[in-house]
């Protein structure tokens, strides 16, 4: 059961989500209007269907979905600064896309290539991390030190290949991070795997807060570490794999929703979780929004999570240090 100032603050951040989704439908180039809407307006109908609601839904979504793997990578490496990129899963999802770019057509393709490319790296990671027979959590977070820098070189060898005046520029667009791409047609399949996959997370919430506990405490109370850490992390890998593999790469949303989540609640429960995701969909749909009007074009979306995230993260540096 969630506490009443836990479900106030749910409540308050589902407002504004709903409020930056309303927005979000009506920002845009094309001008839009309730009158044209239900006046059935073809070009406006094709517009809001094909363009808008789908940008819409894949921030709140996406937001969401960052939102609460950033909660259950904290929790489980019961680390402050991991995030859903810690076990290679970005950096593996800018290598995809770029073979993607190279060597397949289409949106599509590229999707795709992120999509598996994410995958494999986090398959890597995981590999890796089984050698050590001790199962320590902090031996996922090396090997996805690891795995970051192999991937980081084959994006660099793809880099090198590409044609500097088209597909370059492409690779480093991707990287930024937007929700331009997204429509009707690649929405589904990402979405249904992000609900699926938060949702098997929010069913093993007790379970997840039981692998934040010390090693030995955790086994002393059955619980049995490595096959359930095994699969919280594919469930959140397969969420933001299906996010980035959308989007582009998204900085921040993971690591700055949780921490505002459990300053705001003051615990690690259930009511936090939710919180966070609500807070990582607000924090994605407002940055999208300015986004699309900061400038005459469309801006990447990191531009804006950055600006919030950075100082976040320098603020946790600090306080860390002082606490040694």
């Amino acid at each position: 059961m969630m506490r009443r100032n836990t479900a106030l603050l749910c409540s308050a951040a589902g407002i504004l989500l709903a409020a930056l989704c309303v927005l979000s439908l009506g920002t845009g180039r094309f001008p839009i209007t309730l009158e044209g809407l239900l006046a059935g307006d073809a070009q406006q109908l094709r517009v809001f269907w094909t363009l808008r609601v789908s940008r819409t839904v894949m921030g709140a979504v996406g937001g969401i979905c960052l939102g609460v793997c950033g909660f259950v990578y904290q929790t489980v490496f019961r680390n402050p600064l991991a995030s859903p990129d810690v076990i290679g899963v970005s950096s593996g999802a800018s290598a995809g896309a770029a073979a993607g770019i190279l060597f397949l057509p289409g949106a599509a393709g590229v999707t795709l290539c992120a999509f598996g490319g994410a995958l494999a790296a986090v398959g890597l990671a995981l590999l890796l991390s089984a050698l050590d027979r001790g199962g320590r959590s902090s031996t996922i977070v090396l090997a996805g030190i690891a795995v970051h820098a192999l991937a980081q070189t084959v994006l660099m060898a793809l880099k090198l290949s590409a044609d500097p005046e088209r597909q370059l520029a492409s690779i480093e667009y991707w990287i930024m991070g937007s929700l331009n791409g997204v429509t009707l047609s690649n929405l589904g399949g990402g979405v249904s795997l992000c609900l699926v996959s938060v949702g098997v997370l929010f069913l093993l919430h007790r379970q997840i807060l039981l692998l934040s506990a010390e090693e030995g405490e955790a086994r002393m109370l059955g619980v049995q570490v490595t096959a359930l850490r095994l699969v919280v992390l594919v469930a959140a890998t397969l969420a933001v794999s299906a996010v980035v593999s959308l989007t582009g790469l998204i900085s921040f949303v993971g690591l700055l929703a949780p921490h505002s989540a459990r300053l705001l609640t003051g615990d690690n429960r259930m009511g936090a979780m939710t919180l966070s995701g609500l807070l990582g969909g607000a924090l994605l749909c407002g940055a999208d929004l300015m986004a699309r009007s900061a400038g005459g074009g469309e801006l990447p979306v990191s531009m804006f999570t950055s600006l919030l995230g950075a100082p976040l993260l320098v603020y946790l540096a600090v306080r860390g240090r002082d606490e040694v």
